[in-house]
């Protein structure tokens, strides 16, 4: 993982979702925070390709050790087979060839303990990320609620249109237009692009509940 990346994780893992909010309260709060959402989206994959590629590395790895391994043991059967036919002159290259893969052996063995260290971090930064986008997801919630709140408030209060009101729409607008621009899609189709997201999210949520259900239980035990 590169360190652009790493920083670029830590940067937004930092971020407050709420204290964003706070600044942009005066434009356009939520089309913002949903671009903020995205920025954290589009990290999250490029740290899904880093994983990616560092589970890929570390197959090719264990699969060399296998063959290196493998081979070791069937150059010790020829070499016995040789020494046993009295051809030392055949059993010399085995030899030198099972020195070879001994000195082969401790660098992919290194390679694969870090390999192994770089997917825990990308795992754990994939986490951290989605745990994020979550909470940037409830910052929205949160404060359209509050607008409604307050629009609704303001309402009973006057019986009419409030510059609340107007604004919470305008909040509205700027929010359809950035997931138009982004997505293709208009407002009203958002539900049906939507769907498949829901269950994608209830997966994740799925997963989400197992790991800490299994916290519960390992801490219950101690």
């Amino acid at each position: 993982m590169t360190d652009t990346l790493r920083q670029r994780v830590s940067r937004v893992i930092a971020g407050g979702a709420h204290a964003l909010l706070d600044k942009i309260e005066d434009a356009a709060p939520v089309a913002m925070l949903e671009q903020s959402v995205r920025e954290v989206e589009s990290i999250a994959d490029e740290v899904r390709g880093e994983l990616g590629r560092a589970v890929a590395n570390r197959h090719l790895a264990q699969q060399q050790h296998l063959n290196l391994n493998k081979e070791h043991e069937q150059l010790g059967a020829s070499i016995n087979e040789a020494l046993a036919n009295s051809r030392e002159d055949l059993a010399k290259p085995a030899i030198a060839r099972q020195i070879d893969i001994e000195a082969q052996l401790p660098v992919l063995e290194s390679s694969l303990a870090d390999l192994a260290a770089q997917e825990k971090e990308l795992t754990g930064f994939v986490d951290a990320l989605m745990g994020k986008k979550r909470e940037m997801q409830a910052a929205i919630r949160d404060f359209e609620q509050s607008r409604k709140n307050a629009e609704s408030a303001s309402v009973r209060g006057t019986g009419a249109a409030t510059p609340v009101g107007a604004k919470l729409q305008a909040a509205q607008s700027a929010f359809d237009r950035t997931y138009q621009r982004q997505t293709g899609l208009d407002a009203a189709g958002r539900g049906a692009s939507l769907e498949q997201a829901a269950k994608l999210k209830e997966l994740g949520d799925l997963v989400r509940e197992n790991k800490i259900n299994e916290r519960l239980a390992a801490l219950k035990a101690k």
